[in-house]
């Protein structure tokens, strides 16, 4: 799966705004210093979430960045998608009915990569904002990243 740093940081931004918000604007450079990430960098990731209907800026002294719409109401997909991250996880252009190969032809895993993207996408959009700032998100897979011996306890 390609996911940059665009769509990674975009959501650590906006969770941080959602969190730190309480109805106020908050400045660029807070999140920045919160969330170790370039100022300049947030203010090109912010004014394509502006563009997308995700956030309002503020100006003038106190100013910033409020969210558009409450947390619950705001999807991950939603985020990544307005800073034009596309969630690919095939080699092929996406939505182009040539493949990959040198003959335009689909790899024989192909299916299985775009229905994995077709996942990933569904998941996402079924996430909100208020669920990754409330840390509802982590179910089951989190036995994954456990220990063998938590592994097999919890079989």
């Amino acid at each position: 799966m390609k996911l940059s740093t665009k769509g990674r940081y975009a959501v650590m931004a906006m969770v941080d705004l959602a969190s730190h918000s309480d109805g106020s604007p908050v400045a660029l450079a807070d999140i920045a210093e919160r969330q170790e990430i370039s100022l300049s960098y947030l203010e090109q990731l912010f004014g394509k979430l502006r563009k997308g209907g995700l956030v309002k800026s503020v100006r003038g002294p106190g100013g910033g960045y409020l969210l558009s719409r409450p947390a619950p109401q705001l999807r991950i997909s939603d985020i990544i998608m307005a800073v034009d991250e596309p969630i690919q996880t095939t080699r092929c252009s996406p939505g182009s009915p040539a493949g990959c190969h040198n003959h335009k032809g689909r790899c024989l895993t192909h299916d299985l990569w775009e229905e994995l993207g077709n996942q990933i996408y569904l998941y996402l959009s079924s996430v909100s904002l208020a669920d990754v700032c409330e840390r509802r998100i982590l179910g089951s897979s989190g036995m994954f990243h456990g220990t063998a011996a938590t592994v097999a306890a919890a079989q």
